[in-house]
């Protein structure tokens, strides 16, 4: 008798922790999810509070039940979440071509779940320290996630896409500190703000009380901070620029890559958009790889074309695959050449920053021989450029400095450039790769924390994108919406100082988190104490 009772009674806690299991399993992935409601192209960046607030009271509520390895799984749980819901789009590339399709509902839950990890470690840490005091516990919260963040965007060549302050893009009126400390910078601090009311909740003393609405004060001292920013920009002259720079965006499908396109009618599509105009001197920025079929040292077989439509006083600046031999062998670059208009080539960059799998296979002597291959192209990995140099013009376009950027290059906060000396951020892209998802508008983001971190103005032309003019402010001036095509004129600008980020970088971040780790060490002492 006594035996059953005990059996049913281990029954019925093994059946309530199973529960309770679940229960904390579907309450972690739903908090991750939600969290994606804070990023483009919804921007319900309020939903944070309420997701990071649960998930902060949810892990310092654990930390005297749990062990390390649940906690890892905590983090994972939420990480998953909130990538699976957000990155999805990233599978879209994989449809394009027949021998890819297979791996769309691997790619579909791999990516997320290995994006996931970096959470995890954000969890584990946090159980390690095992921080009791409320304040010094969320110190440490918003300090691993930020620096996690920087190790996720810089690790295995960086991924920092959807940083949670991505979220206040539609809010640029809150994003001029980013000219100051960057974007990881601001990402740590943004998340200390959306877990303040969890230390309300959690209080302990009145102290906590104190630290929750000195942290509401973020919101309102980067608004005045923005307001000084933005009136001193707007006083500075407008100045009109002795040359137009126009950016170009269409809508050629994809299927140039994997169809037989006629080259040369693309090129007049390209041309009829662009409008040439033999009185104005002028700047055209066609997109990335727009031409299909046809090599750099191939392009001379159109040059009829450009002859009889563009004058000496206009340069095309476009996307396109550049290949060298080396030992009898050729090596391809993806690079953006700037030609006159018989075709001469002016100026050249190749890429630096790759897009793994995209432009290149890690490990490609043993991923090829288990069929894996790149998906832009047929020919195999490109290779990287050695690094990235500003372009410059001393004869008819004199004064127009730039530094190229193309496509997934824009994404790399504090490293697209060692200097700074250049007038504008030129970026060239194609998003058809993206499909008709949320991609393109997160990609557009990008552009606008590098325009506020370098003061720069950026012009971005794109194929199946978004073409854009953006201020040093993070305005767009002009736009080309999605699933439209068409030219913008970059015609006048008002100068701006170099920024203390674009001095120093992430060395700001650095800062930061000595900052953090004295807090934490500051509360944690007081506590004791």
């Amino acid at each position: 008798m006594k035996n059953k009772k005990f059996l049913d009674l281990f029954k019925n806690s093994s059946i309530k922790l199973k529960k309770k299991i679940i229960l904390d399993v579907f309450l972690l992935l739903i908090v991750g999810a939600l969290s994606s409601l804070s990023l483009p192209p919804v921007n319900f960046f309020l939903i944070n509070f309420f997701t990071f607030s649960i998930f902060f009271i949810f892990l310092f509520k654990k930390l005297n039940h749990s062990n390390k390895k649940i906690f890892f799984f905590y983090g994972w749980l939420f990480g998953f979440g909130y990538f699976l819901t957000n990155i999805h789009w990233v599978t879209i590339s994989l449809t394009f071509d027949q021998d890819f399709n297979f791996l769309v509902p691997i790619a579909l839950i791999l990516i997320p779940a290995f994006l996931a990890l970096f959470y995890g470690l954000i969890t584990f840490f946090f159980y390690i320290f095992s921080f009791k005091n409320v304040t010094s516990a969320f110190f440490l919260f918003s300090l691993l996630f930020g620096l996690v963040e920087y190790i996720r965007g810089n690790i295995l060549t960086g991924f920092p896409w959807n940083l949670i302050v991505y979220g206040f893009a539609d809010n640029i009126n809150f994003l001029s500190f980013l000219s100051v400390i960057g974007t990881y910078s601001l990402n740590l601090l943004v998340i200390s703000f959306f877990v303040a009311p969890a230390i309300y909740i959690l209080r302990q003393s009145k102290k906590e009380i104190v630290v929750s609405i000195l942290l509401l004060l973020i919101p309102v001292l980067l608004l005045i901070y923005s307001t000084s920013y933005k009136n001193i920009f707007l006083n500075k002259e407008l100045k009109q620029n002795p040359y137009t720079v126009r950016a170009i965006s269409s809508n050629i499908s994809l299927d140039k890559f994997y169809k037989n396109v006629d080259t040369k009618k693309v090129i007049n599509e390209m041309i009829n958009l662009s409008s040439p105009d033999p009185k104005k001197k002028i700047f055209f920025l066609w997109p990335e790889g727009i031409i299909p079929d046809t090599y750099q040292d191939q392009l001379f077989l159109y040059s009829d074309l450009f002859k009889n439509n563009f004058t000496k006083d206009h340069l095309i600046g476009l996307g396109i695959t550049n290949r060298l031999t080396n030992e009898g062998q050729y090596r391809f670059f993806n690079s953006f050449s700037v030609f006159d208009n018989n075709l001469n080539l002016i100026k050249n960059y190749n890429k630096v920053n790759l897009v793994p799998f995209g432009e290149f296979i890690p490990f490609e002597n043993f991923l090829n021989k288990i069929g894996l291959k790149t998906i832009t192209n047929n020919f195999g990995s490109f290779t990287s450029g050695e690094q990235r140099k500003i372009i410059e013009f001393k004869n008819n376009f004199k004064g127009l400095s730039f530094l190229p950027l193309i496509c997934y290059e824009i994404i790399y906060s504090g490293k697209i450039a060692k200097d700074f000396n250049f007038d504008y951020i030129l970026n060239i892209s194609e998003d058809g790769w993206f499909g008709n998802s949320a991609g393109p508008q997160q990609h557009l983001v990008h552009s606008i924390f590098r325009a506020i971190e370098s003061g720069k103005y950026v012009i971005r032309s794109a194929n199946n994108g978004m073409g854009v003019i953006i201020n040093p402010l993070g305005e767009i001036e002009k736009k080309i919406e999605y699933g439209e095509d068409g030219y913008i004129d970059f015609t006048n600008r008002r100068d701006i100082e170099p920024t203390i980020f674009s001095i120093y970088g992430n060395k700001i971040f650095l800062l930061l988190i000595l900052l953090y780790i004295f807090l934490i060490f500051l509360f944690n002492k007081i506590k004791n104490e």
